[in-house]
Formats: C-alpha cells, sequence, structure tokens
C-alpha cells in the first residue's frame, strides 16, 4: 500500500518502474555474489548537506518493496530544514534486498530533497514581503506530481500541475488570437469555468487585459521599476505574478515592488541533487 503523502499519483507504480530499470532481469549481481542470502543489514541514511527534507516516505517504499519485514525508523519529517550530518533514516533489515534498493531509493530522495532546499531559499529570499513564491510546470516530465509536491515542502504554494489546471494566455496565444484584449475575450465566451490569468509583457497590455476581464496578470520579464509601475496601474484590481529570469539574487527586489506572486522555474527545473547517502552503522 503506498503511502498517502501524495495524491493524483501511482506511487507504487513509480516505485515498480523504478526499481525494474535499476535490477534489470538478473537483479543485484553484485550483493548477491558477495553477501550471505540470509545476511542482516543496519544502516543509517544521512545527509552530507545542510536541506530541507522531502521524499523521506518514498525512500521508505524502495526498501519495503523488495523488503516487506525491513525496519525503518524515520529520524525527520518532510518539510525539515537540518543541517549537515543529520540522521534522516535508521533501517534494519536483510542486507541483499536493503542493498538492492539503495540506489533508487536515494536518488529520489536526493532529487526531491534538492528541489525543496532550493525552494527554500528562495521562499527565505522574499520573508516579511508579503509576496508568495509559486512554482510553474518547468519539471521533468512524467514526476511533475512529485516535483510540485517537493515545492511545497521548501515552502512554495503550487501553480498549475496540469493545462485543465487554469486559463493561463500566454505570448503564443495572444499572438495567434490578434491581441491580448481578443483572447481575453476568446476565453471568457468559451466559459471554461476557470479563472483567466493572461501574461503581459508591456504596460500597454495592462487596461486592455483588465478590460476584457482578465482576473489575475502575469508580469513577464519585467525589472523592479517596470513591476513597480505595473502593480500601481492595476491598483490592486486583480492579484499579479512576476515571472521570468527570477533568481535567488534578484527575487527580494522583484518582491517588494508589491507584486501578488513570483513563479520560479528553476526551483523544479534546476535543483541540483542533495548529498544523502547510506551507511552501514557499526554496533
Amino acid at each position: 500500500m503506498a503511502e498517502p503523502f501524495i495524491s493524483d499519483f501511482d506511487l507504487d507504480a513509480f516505485v515498480a518502474r523504478v526499481l525494474a530499470e535499476d535490477l534489470g532481469e538478473g537483479g543485484d549481481v553484485t550483493s548477491n555474489a558477495t553477501i550471505p542470502e540470509n545476511a542482516r543489514l543496519t544502516a543509517i541514511m544521512d545527509s552530507r548537506d545542510p536541506i530541507v527534507v522531502a521524499g523521506l516516505p518514498l525512500a521508505a517504499m524502495f526498501f519495503r518493496a523488495l523488503d516487506p519485514d525491513v525496519v525503518i525508523e524515520p529520524l525527520v519529517k518532510d518539510g525539515d530544514k537540518v543541517p549537515a550530518g543529520t540522521d534522516l533514516m535508521r533501517l534494519s533489515g536483510n542486507a541483499r534486498r536493503m542493498l538492492a534498493a539503495e540506489r533508487s531509493a536515494l536518488n529520489s530522495l536526493q532529487h526531491l530533497t534538492g528541489i525543496a532546499t532550493m525552494t527554500r531559499a528562495y521562499a527565505d529570499a522574499i520573508d516579511g514581503t508579503g509576496c508568495i513564491l509559486l512554482d510553474t510546470r518547468k519539471t521533468i516530465p512524467g514526476l511533475r506530481a512529485l516535483a510540485k509536491y517537493a515545492s511545497r515542502m521548501g515552502g512554495a504554494q503550487n501553480h498549475r500541475l496540469r493545462l485543465d489546471d487554469g486559463l493561463l494566455i500566454k505570448d503564443n496565444h495572444v499572438a495567434v488570437a490578434g491581441g491580448v484584449a481578443e483572447a481575453v475575450r476568446a476565453a471568457r465566451q468559451a466559459n471554461a469555468g476557470l479563472p483567466i490569468q493572461v501574461e503581459v509583457d508591456r504596460l500597454d497590455q495592462i487596461e486592455p487585459a483588465l478590460a476584457a476581464g482578465a482576473e489575475r496578470l502575469l508580469l513577464d520579464n519585467m525589472g523592479p521599476p517596470l513591476l513597480r509601475e505595473a502593480v500601481a496601474m492595476v491598483a490592486g484590481r486583480v492579484p499579479t505574478e512576476a515571472s521570468g529570469g527570477v533568481r535567488l539574487e534578484t527575487i527580494r527586489a522583484i518582491a517588494e515592488t508589491g507584486v501578488t506572486y513570483v513563479s520560479v522555474g528553476r526551483i523544479t527545473q534546476s535543483a541540483p541533487a542533495a548529498d544523502i547517502g547510506l551507511d552501514y552503522a557499526w554496533a
């Protein structure tokens, strides 16, 4: 049974697919050749970096998939910010099976923890501004639900998970529709029952978008001075979101312009894996 820490994603199928990719048809030939069949292993999973943890229940699932009797003691929980050297999980079970699951468990945990850790850095950078950090759909294909979970653990709010979660009119939609106002009016006529957000990259697009019925504005690739002008023009009529090229060193200045949200693709697209290991626990 999959842990209920994430919804709308088949965790059991994911675990089975990842293990099949790693084990191949012959299994862990090295462990089978060097370790007695009934040997036991007690190990500690620990962080070599300061991290924000994400994916610990998923890591446990890999070990349980190969050894249902493995004893797992989580020592921290997802969302915890911990220093380098922190023990994350203690495990005890069949040595062969634990080692066969090790890389799949670590790869998944390192990836999700990397996302959560980078996300927390961005969230901390705008703390106190009142601005809300959002993630995007810039994720590894097939792993979006996991990446979005990890970004939540790091302190972001999820933007759209899928294309059917909301109407977001971007520059290509505007170009084909013939203008911002035309695109917004077409979206309203479609009556999809979803909020309408429209991307603008010039100040002169703001009033036409609002007049046509836009319910949220995405202010794309605008620097802080232009963002301040845009926020003043909107004057609180709809929420505003800054997006495009946001980096850790620039996000606070962006947030301080008064935008409601700032979205960052980098946190799910480019986060480095965290350094987490599994080591034999000496008695």
